[in-house]
């Protein structure tokens, strides 16, 4: 049975590992406060996506005596870009302003699909869709590097197509079995024993 999750009550122990862009977030840290008290501490979290940018995401806690509770509303996730972050747990001790980071992790944020732009696909099927276009012929194929103003352009061979439409393949495979397992499914490694 799935609790009521706009409540306190059942907000989740740690950190979520996936969000839904847009999603209404919340959870506690309860192992925070014996060490770091809310009335001499503060603890927020500060995130931001793989490769960079200057987007950084702040989430400030608010403390109790039994817990740090984090929630993130969904106007702000909606900022979230789709795409896969880094996080780190900083608690500040109010009086001097010193800072410590106490954890860190990762989280991937996940397509909101009432967006009409939103492409729920992974990565690698994108790049495995993008390269099954190239090697069906739907780029010139005769024409192997380009120059232009003193700028040049190399394709790649249609080995090195190949390797990387097998790479993507494989870790799309491993993204499908990990999801299947997640939800109990069989995947590609489940083994079957007749008798």
């Amino acid at each position: 049975m799935m609790a009521n999750l706009f409540d306190v009550d059942h907000a989740r122990e740690g950190e979520p590992l996936e969000v839904v862009v847009g999603d209404f977030l919340q959870w506690k840290r309860s192992d925070l406060v014996a060490d770091y008290p809310a009335a001499e501490y503060s603890a927020e979290y500060v995130a931001r996506i793989t490769g960079g940018g200057s987007n950084e995401i702040k989430l400030p806690g608010t403390g109790t005596l039994e817990y740090y509770l984090f929630t993130v509303s969904s106007n702000d996730s909606a900022d979230f870009a789709p795409g896969y972050y880094h996080w780190q747990l900083e608690i500040t001790q109010t009086s001097t302003g010193n800072r410590v980071v106490v954890d860190y992790g990762d989280f991937n944020a996940l397509p909101d699909l009432d967006d009409n732009q939103a492409d729920p696909r992974i990565h690698a099927e994108v790049m495995i869709a993008k390269i099954e276009t190239i090697l069906a012929g739907k780029a010139d194929s005769d024409v192997s590097n380009y120059s232009i103003a003193g700028r040049s352009l190399t394709k790649l061979s249609f080995a090195e197509l190949m390797d990387a439409r097998d790479r993507y393949k494989r870790e799309l495979v491993q993204h499908e079995n990990k999801e299947n397992a997640k939800r109990g499914r069989k995947t590609a490694a489940t083994i079957k024993v007749r008798f």
